[in-house]
């Protein structure tokens, strides 16, 4: 028969030092982990503003070798996914639009892109203003801008 079963004999488990020393590593280690991969979700949203740019792009390379010309500053990116009704109506618009999105949405800091035709260097300039949804600004805070990527 056993004699000690069911009695403790001081080795099992952990001491409350052991688990405050376990705690205090998980802290610094949280310490260094959070600001990389809080750097890195800004990074992604800088990538993800600048490839949504570049497909914008292409679509209003597509309309224009369709249509002639690109559409207006008041016609916007709207008129990627459906055909415009004001201004200069396009004659040859694809069935179905540009994009394969039925919407433009926001930037991914959840501002709106702005649409400029003619642009103040090329036929047209898209952009984001960034984090701070405000014009300038630098790393996070900069403006994506078609022109300059």
């Amino acid at each position: 028969m056993l004699r000690n079963a069911g009695k403790l004999d001081g080795t099992a488990g952990f001491t409350l030092i052991e688990m405050m020393v376990v705690v205090i590593i998980i802290g610094i280690l949280a310490a260094l982990v959070v600001p990389r991969l809080m750097s890195r979700t800004d990074e992604a949203r800088v990538t993800e503003a600048k490839i949504q740019i570049k497909n914008f792009e292409t679509a209003l390379k597509l309309f224009k070798m369709d249509n002639g010309f690109y559409p207006s500053t008041e016609q916007g990116l709207q008129a990627l996914i459906s055909p415009p009704t004001t201004g200069r109506i396009p004659e040859n618009y694809k069935p179905g639009g540009y994009l394969d999105k039925k919407s433009i949405g926001p930037d991914p800091w959840g501002h709106e892109y702005v649409y400029i035709s003619p642009g103040p260097d090329s036929d047209y300039e898209i952009i984001s203003y960034g984090a701070d949804g405000r014009p300038g600004g630098e790393k996070y805070d900069a403006d994506i801008v078609n022109s300059e990527m």
